[in-house]
């Protein structure tokens, strides 16, 4: 089974019933997620999406017939025989996330619940060559699939195995065209430039690809996931790592721009005639900030990317500022104290009466971006996410 389509037309309505069954169908199958074990009945499923129980009969006896439903019981009513609750089978699907970092390659198979429950991880060069990559990255999930029965269905080639895998989402540093699946100049590896990825991935795995940034990823799997300090309705996920960028929600929605290139965070100059940048600019905040790192000077790292950070709330006027990646991973105390110190400062100077934007470290830690990447192919499945 592909991936759900659940982008709309802007049409009339009724003009694509194709469209309106995929819709239809995503939004059911996402309340029978959000109900977990204990289910929900054709009537609640009725109310809460508008559709007729007629509709919702003939979406949930499709989707049992799949095998993505099944039956969790019976439950009282205020009238009449028990009703039928339904959950869903989290098992009945799996989606690969990938995230190609500069130095290393963290592979999760996710269920369609999103619960890891497979990974790998090791040491990678990005700048060893596209075929170098390449074998790393499809021996990797090749390993991951062939530990449990996820393959795609039988005869269409590509990965062994017998479930249902939806395909593989990969996550990397940007610049790249998310919609074509092309990467541009990526940050100290300009060789990048042009490379089809997800063609490529996709003709030697034999299954769906989506490409999208490191920071995108995350912020759609926290997003998804109404995780803390991400149910807000605008957040912005900083990611320090081996590069700094950032991935934006804004309205619920993952923010990637008209040419998917938002969220370049971290080369904005904010000190003229600074320290050069592997981007060819001169005082990136990228730079800065990973330099006064390698020093040890943690507290000014900190102090720069609040600065930075406080750019961007000033900008967007975002709800909550997310922390996250490997840099940060090693002293999240100092990170949070400082880039809140400089957002609770701007605040001040500006009378904001709620203080300044919260500042906190991201759920799920290092596996932000892999899990994130397996959503790129999950969330709109459940009418989550737009790829």
């Amino acid at each position: 089974m592909g991936p759900v389509n659940t982008t709309r037309s802007g049409g009339p309505a009724g003009a694509n019933l194709g469209a309106v069954r995929s819709h239809n169908g995503a939004l059911v199958l996402g309340l029978l997620r959000d109900a977990g074990a204990e289910g929900i009945s054709r009537l609640e499923l009725a109310e809460r999406t508008g559709l007729t129980p007629q509709a919702v009969s003939k979406i949930t006896a499709r989707l049992r017939e799949e095998g993505l439903a099944a039956e969790a019981g019976r439950r009282a009513s205020t009238g009449g025989k028990p009703r039928t609750v339904l959950r869903l089978v989290p098992e009945a699907g799996h989606a690969v996330g990938v995230h190609l970092d500069r130095d290393e390659l963290r592979v999760v198979l996710a269920d369609l619940d999103g619960a890891v429950v497979g990974e790998r991880r090791t040491a990678l060069d990005l700048g060893a060559g596209a075929r170098a990559v390449l074998d790393a990255v499809c021996g990797a999930v090749g390993e991951l699939v062939a530990e449990r029965p996820v393959g795609p269905a039988a005869g269409d080639g590509g990965l062994a195995g017998g479930g249902s895998l939806l395909g593989v989402g990969v996550a990397l540093p940007g610049p790249l065209d998310h919609a074509r699946g092309v990467l541009h100049r990526v940050t100290g590896f300009p060789e990048w430039d042009g490379f089809p990825l997800r063609g490529a991935l996709a003709e030697r795995l034999g299954v769906p690809v989506v490409v999208d940034k490191d920071t995108n990823a995350a912020a759609l799997g926290l997003a998804v996931g109404n995780e803390e300090g991400a149910a807000a309705g605008s957040f912005a996920y900083l990611h320090l790592g081996t590069g700094l960028g950032a991935g934006l929600v804004i309205g619920g929605h993952v923010h990637r721009g008209a040419r998917t290139g938002a969220g370049e965070f971290g080369h904005q100059v904010i000190q003229l005639d600074g320290p050069l940048c592997e981007c060819g600019n001169r005082g990136c905040v990228e730079v800065l900030c990973l330099r006064a790192a390698a020093r040890g000077e943690v507290a000014e790292a900190a102090r720069v990317l609040g600065v930075a950070a406080g750019n961007l709330v000033g900008l967007l006027d975002i709800d909550v500022v997310l922390l996250g990646g490997r840099t940060v991973a090693d002293a999240p105390e100092v990170y949070v104290r400082g880039v809140g110190e400089v957002l609770a400062a701007r605040a001040r100077r500006e009378g904001t009466r709620t203080g300044g934007v919260p500042v906190r470290v991201a759920p799920r830690g290092e596996r932000a971006v892999a899990e994130g990447a397996a959503q790129l192919l999950l969330a709109p499945l459940f009418g989550r996410g737009e790829t």
